[in-house]
């Protein structure tokens, strides 16, 4: 196609019609094309319709290269004029690196002179318009409008030239179109942007068509700004707003001011109420409206502005409205409930009214009444429990004659959770006792059952004794299980090492894969061929990734001296300042590592650091011949232990073949030895350590292992309680408290041990920087996992994303070596929290830790106590989960947690209680029955003691009493 203006040939008036189309769409012109089809007679628009389609692609083509043109010519003038700028520079005495510098900091380079990328697609809309006032049918028409090559980037409708060539159609053709476009809307906020909402809401206001029974176009229409008493489409879509989904989530914000959020338009509350006050629709019409849509269900937020439109209706008592609002109060959003409650009894509702309701209360029997006190008594808003006990009373007072059919009401209230609902209720019952016939009466006394003992009593005079209770704490329906078994990994052996080294060097992902690859590539020498890809390697200046390192063993292997060992005597990161009695001793010159390549130990986690130590190790080595015909650190089991004899056996193998060991390799093969050594391998070790300097050191190690000390340190904010529950002073905006996790260690003098063996680095010191597999911890500390637990600490606190991650490795710890202590309880307290995908995985977790004696159980519910106080952790998922884990046969070590937990979460001397202590001490008293402990708690029997009768005494004095029987 030539979509290009004539350049010979006569003038524009000679050119037919298609070619002034085409040169429209060439130029990018909408306008210009709706003119140049408005010119055209019949044939002239079948030609246009006939040679369109297949024209798509040469205009984009067109456009496309016009743009590349003029991109290029840009490019060009660009350099050129960065040349003469350099060429002056340089002149006037600046280097040329500092000219370039300079030029590229000029607002010739960084201005807004660049080419305006729509060009590209400025043929789409001339092209939507020719399509639309030439094409024949109005169904082919809204498919070329809307089809899929015209979706450019930010490519909107050009909705003025559109309309003008439609509305030169016929009107039923016009009707027709109006109608497939506005099915075409699909409510989102893109179509609103691009013109589409427009040019639909325009047609079917032109065409002054039926519009379709379709969401979506209710919902564009109320997201633009009403003028309902102008607006055409006000009398088919008005009814419509009750129905339609989405409408309320388009509306949610708006407020009941005439200027929602200062947005300079009006509302469509006021112009709703308007339109009712002008009588161009009923008001009890919309009044209906907002009801059935409150019956139909959906959130708070999708239901808000319905909700307000209805308290700015201010709707009057309706007798045949009653038993709609009484369904709403069970289970309705809080702010549906609450409009209910006001139109039913306005006096019950905490709240004062907005509007006149009228004497609801009045209206409704006491059937009616016990209906509502029962629905709002199950309520989980505070709110509306009062709400609902408010009602109970006024109905009491103000009914006349017996009391008889409130008493399902009380029955009702009798079973509410809260102690202060109940208590209330007996209060009422026993205040209006006396109007109550003998039936009513036993139905009070009968509803006393479930009742705490000492609430049944206040009954038993004027209603006499309750029957025992059917349900109740001692009665509930736990039964001990036995802990499930969990099998631990076999301990197979490790596997084989990797031939093809040249392919796999920098793919070392999997967990075993780096450790075999360095079994390959020391004891194969055949196998150490030029890597298959290589990088600009020797141009780095550090080498923080394992497969530079791996790289470059290879290229060293197969291009001896490449790099300049020259370059490589640099300063060696982690040396000791000098070895221990025992310990391997300082490297001879024969092994200088190429240190200079190290990272620096702060900028990477630490198990990586040790990695490219060891390879760096291994490079010197090549480099200097003295590579060892195996390693002593490649595991022997799939746990990577090394096996003790097995080690003895490499020294031996060594000492005979006058081999000297590589230090960094043998650290990492004391730190996989297991904690129990057979005597007799111990006895080879020290008559080896008589003529070996690492055999010294193996015997040394296996007499006197180094035991770090790991504890948490929290912060001292911790130790005191706001008066806030911990997920209310998150949302408070106060800072959340972390803990730190410590490993303390003399230092050995041997680089890789303590760099294993110490503090875990901040979050903020590693960034973006490699070697965070949390895997490798396990991998290069296996006897040691409550130091590898206390490197998790800062992935269990990190919430950019779920910490439920960690229950994979965390997993794996159960079944490794080592003590536990404050930094594996903090773990595996923390994710009992853990909600979504992985919360089943981390509620295993514990019943496995707690089965494989992983659980130090006390010491996980003090560092619980800690999380709920300083990290805004949630009680109710930590309870929940101990539930889970106490039915599942865990319920002595959940009650030890409980145990550990009480004294440090409980509020203390002047700090305020707040329910999370109550539900704290609630769940305990469950765990301690379920466990048949015994025992008080001194922090249990302070609040036990205390007077009165809140919710947190009466739960303290029910569990002090179950743990001080005798």
């Amino acid at each position: 196609m030539t979509m290009t203006m004539p350049e010979t040939g006569g003038t524009r008036e000679r050119a037919s019609g298609w070619e002034r189309v085409a040169e429209a769409v060439y130029a990018g012109d909408a306008s210009r094309a709706a003119d140049e089809v408005l010119r055209l007679d019949a044939a002239g628009r079948r030609e246009v319709a006939r040679r369109l389609p297949g024209r798509i692609g040469p205009a984009r083509d067109a456009a496309h290269a016009r743009f590349d043109r003029l991109q290029a010519e840009a490019a060009t003038e660009l350099e050129r004029a960065r040349q003469q700028f350099v060429e002056a520079a340089t002149a006037g005495g600046l280097s040329e690196e500092e000219a370039h510098h300079r030029w590229w900091t000029t607002d010739t380079v960084n201005g807004d002179d660049d080419l305006d990328w729509l060009m590209r697609d400025s043929w789409i809309a001339p092209m939507r318009v020719a399509g639309a006032g030439t094409l024949g049918g109005a169904a082919a028409v809204a498919t070329w409008i809307f089809r899929r090559d015209f979706a450019g980037w930010n490519e909107d409708l050009p909705v003025t030239p559109l309309l003008r060539v439609i509305t030169a159609r016929p009107a039923e053709w016009q009707a027709d179109l109006a109608v497939r476009v506005a099915r075409r809307l699909r409510g989102i906020r893109r179509q609103q942007n691009d013109g589409t909402v427009e040019l639909a809401l325009e047609l079917l206001r032109r065409t002054g068509v039926t519009p379709p029974d379709h969401d979506p176009l209710v919902v564009a229409w109320v997201s633009t700004t009403p003028d309902l008493a102008a607006d055409p489409l006000a009398r088919h879509l008005v009814p419509r707003l009750f129905e339609a989904e989405g409408v309320g989530r388009a509306l949610r914000d708006e407020r009941l001011d005439r200027d929602p959020g200062g947005r300079g338009r009006r509302s469509w509350l006021h112009a709703l109420r308007d339109l009712a006050d002008a009588g161009l629709v009923e008001r009890e019409a919309l009044i209906d409206g907002c009801v059935r849509r409150f019956l139909r269900g959906g959130s708070a937020a999708d239901l808000r502005f319905f909700v307000r439109l209805h308290d700015l209706l201010a709707p009057g008592h309706s007798p045949e409205r009653v038993r709609d609002y009484l369904r709403l109060l069970p289970s309705a959003p809080g702010p549906v409930a609450e409009l209910a409650l006001r139109q039913l009894h306005p006096r019950a509702d905490a709240a004062p009214s907005r509007h006149k309701a009228g004497g609801a209360g009045a209206g409704m029997s006491g059937e009616e009444v016990g209906e509502a006190v029962a629905a709002l008594l199950f309520r989980a808003e505070s709110k509306l429990v009062r709400a609902g006990l408010t009602l109970l009373d006024q109905a009491t007072r103000e009914a006349e004659g017996e009391l008889d059919p409130l008493a399902p009401a009380l029955a009702s209230a009798f079973l509410c959770e809260s102690y202060e609902v109940r208590e209330r209720s007996v209060r009422l019952a026993v205040k209006y006792a006396g109007r109550f016939t003998p039936a009513g009466a036993e139905a009070v006394r009968e509803a006393a059952g479930v009742l705490p003992p000492e609430l049944a009593a206040r009954l038993a005079e004027p209603f006499g004794a309750a029957p025992a209770p059917v349900f109740g704490p001692e009665c509930d329906d736990f039964e001990a299980v036995p802990l499930p078994s969990f099998e631990a990994p076999a301990r197979d052996p490790f596997p084989a090492a990797i031939t093809n080294l040249a392919e796999t060097f920098d793919q070392l992902h999997h967990e075993f894969s780096f450790e075999r690859w360095l079994d390959g590539f020391v004891r194969d020498p055949e196998a150490r061929k030029h890597p298959v890809r290589t990088t600009n390697l020797y141009v780095l200046d550090e080498w923080s990734s394992v497969s530079h390192w791996t790289e470059a063993l290879l290229r060293e292997s197969t291009e001896p001296g490449r790099s300049g060992p020259e370059h490589e005597a640099g300063p060696r990161h982690g040396m000791p300042a000098g070895p221990q009695e025992g310990m391997p001793t300082m490297r001879t010159p024969e092994q200088q590592l190429p240190g200079w390549r190290l990272p620096d130990q702060g900028r990477v986690a630490p198990p990586h650091w040790a990695m490219l130590l060891r390879c760096a190790e291994l490079l010197g080595a090549v480099r200097w011949g003295t590579l060892p015909p195996y390693l002593l650190a490649t595991p022997t089991s799939a746990s990577c232990h090394v096996d003790p004899a097995e080690l003895v056996a490499r020294i031996e193998g060594y000492e005979r073949a006058g081999v000297r060991h590589l230090p960094a390799d043998l650290e990492q093969a004391l730190l996989r030895l297991p904690r129990e050594v057979d005597p007799e391998v111990t006895a080879r070790a020290g008559r080896l350590a008589r003529t070996s300097e690492a055999g010294a050191a193996l015997e040394s190690w296996l007499r006197r292992r180094p035991e770090p000390v790991t504890r948490v340190e929290w912060p001292q904010a911790v130790t005191r309680s706001s008066g806030l529950e911990p997920q209310a002073e998150a949302r408070s905006g106060r800072p959340v408290s972390l803990p730190r996790g410590r490993v303390l260690l003399e230092p050995t003098g041997m680089p890789l041990v303590d760099a294993l063996m110490s503090d875990p680095p901040p979050r903020s010191a590693l960034g973006a920087a490699p070697g965070c597999n949390l895997d490798l911890w396990r991998l290069m500390l296996p006897s040691d996992r409550e130091v590898a637990a206390v490197q998790l600490l800062s992935q269990v606190f990190d919430y950019w994303r779920s910490p439920g991650h960690l229950h994979t490795y965390v997993t794996r710890l159960c079944h490794q070596d080592g003590p536990v202590g404050e930094g594996t309880a903090l773990v595996l307290g923390a994710l009992l929290a853990e909600r979504g995908w992985h919360a089943d995985h981390c509620h295993e977790l514990l019943l496995r830790a707690i089965a494989t004696g992983y659980l130090p159980a006390g010491e996980c519910g003090r560092q619980l106590g800690r999380c709920l106080r300083g990290t805004g952790m949630g009680l109710s998922r930590v309870t929940s989960a101990l539930e889970d884990a106490a039915r599942g046969g865990a319920h002595r070590a959940v009650w030890e947690i409980m145990r550990g937990l009480l004294p440090v979460f409980l509020p203390a001397g002047e700090e305020r209680a707040h329910s999370g202590h109550t539900r704290a001490l609630e769940f305990a008293a469950d765990a301690a029955r379920w466990a048949g402990a015994r025992g008080t708690i001194p922090e249990v029997a302070a609040i036990a003691a205390r007077k009165g009768s809140s919710g947190l005494v009466r739960a303290a004095r029910r569990l002090h009493e179950h743990l001080d029987r005798a």
